[in-house]
């Protein structure tokens, strides 16, 4: 990375690295030991200085994962062994995550798609690995999907744009203002149907829109009738997002393809030979005797190589259509 080094994190970059306004709190999120600077917060990682002695991983928490922190320390426990190096897991959010690797208290770090892309774009940190599950539609590309009731009039029809019109009116259930699959995919679609100009214009489309936090919310909000079609991913029809009962009281109307999986990314101060041997070691999470600490972690199956710029690129066009900032 050749911008961040010896960066003050004031007001100002704490307010640049918000992720559609979250706020950013680095110092509760990174553990101590990794959250202490100088006076002039010059303090580097070994791997920013050249020394690659020690490596620091940064585990977003997810929805459908519990006791993570357990968890991301047997997978560093593992890594370890394979490089032959003490490595430290550390849980924040996404958007604490972004920070810790540009401020070089990480040196990976699991991104959901948008988050990479900020930290591609704030600390030239490159997607090497993306998360394969089965019941992703895509391996490892998923859909974001538009859910009914089983027994709704909304039907599939021969377009995207006649499905989607049907929509106009109804009481709308996004999972939340951030979410890739559950607001920025759905309102991307509706925009390139001719049907909203851009996110701002939500509220001249449906008669009422809410957000449901989650997944989960999203989906009980039209189990319970609060609302009349919920935007979600394809696998939170399952659980542990619902209940099977509950996930025969619904069905798709239409579905968005090719959203980016989870991955993996790397910070561009790690040398090349160093960002290999990284790389090869988490590909040994896929391995028989290997693959239960990866399905721990956020029940993915398998970690595949991608070109970075090419598994991000439908997410940077749904945030262009729907009118974000990458």
């Amino acid at each position: 990375m050749i911008v961040k080094k010896n960066i003050l994190l004031g007001a100002g970059a704490v307010a640049v690295l918000a992720l559609a306004g979250l706020a950013i709190n680095t110092v509760e999120k990174v553990p101590q030991a990794l959250a202490d600077n100088s006076a002039n917060n010059q303090v580097q990682s070994p791997i920013a200085q050249g020394r690659v002695r020690r490596l620091t991983i940064a585990f977003p928490g997810r929805g459908d994962t519990a006791d993570l922190q357990n968890k991301a320390n047997a997978v560093a426990q593992f890594l370890s062994r394979e490089l032959g190096m003490p490595v430290d897991a550390f849980v924040a959010d996404d958007t604490s995550a972004v920070e810790a690797l540009r401020a070089n208290k990480a040196d990976v770090a699991f991104l959901s798609s948008r988050p990479a892309l900020k930290a591609q774009q704030l600390a030239n940190a490159r997607l090497y690995l993306a998360e394969v599950r089965p019941n992703y539609s895509g391996r490892h590309t998923y859909k974001s999907v538009f859910v009914v009731p089983t027994n709704s009039t909304l039907k599939s029809q021969a377009t995207a744009k006649q499905t989607l019109g049907q929509l106009r009116g109804k009481k709308m259930a996004f999972t939340s203002p951030t979410s890739g699959s559950g607001f920025i995919f759905p309102v991307g679609e509706m925009v390139k149907q001719g049907l909203v100009p851009n996110r701002d214009r939500l509220n001249n489309f449906f008669g009422q829109i809410s957000y449901g936090n989650n997944y989960s919310g999203a989906l009980q909000a039209v189990l319970r009738g609060q609302a009349d079609v919920a935007a979600v991913s394809e696998y939170a029809l399952f659980p542990p997002y619902i209940t099977a009962e509950e996930s025969k009281k619904l069905r798709v109307l239409h579905g968005i393809s090719g959203v980016p999986a989870h991955g993996v990314a790397i910070d561009d101060d790690v040398p090349n030979p160093m960002r290999e041997r990284i790389i090869n070691a988490m590909l040994k999470l896929n391995q028989p005797a290997n693959n239960q600490l990866l399905k721990n972690l956020y029940n993915s199956t398998e970690l595949v190589r991608v070109n970075g710029n090419q598994h991000l690129q439908p997410m940077r066009e749904a945030l262009s259509r729907a009118g974000f900032e990458p």
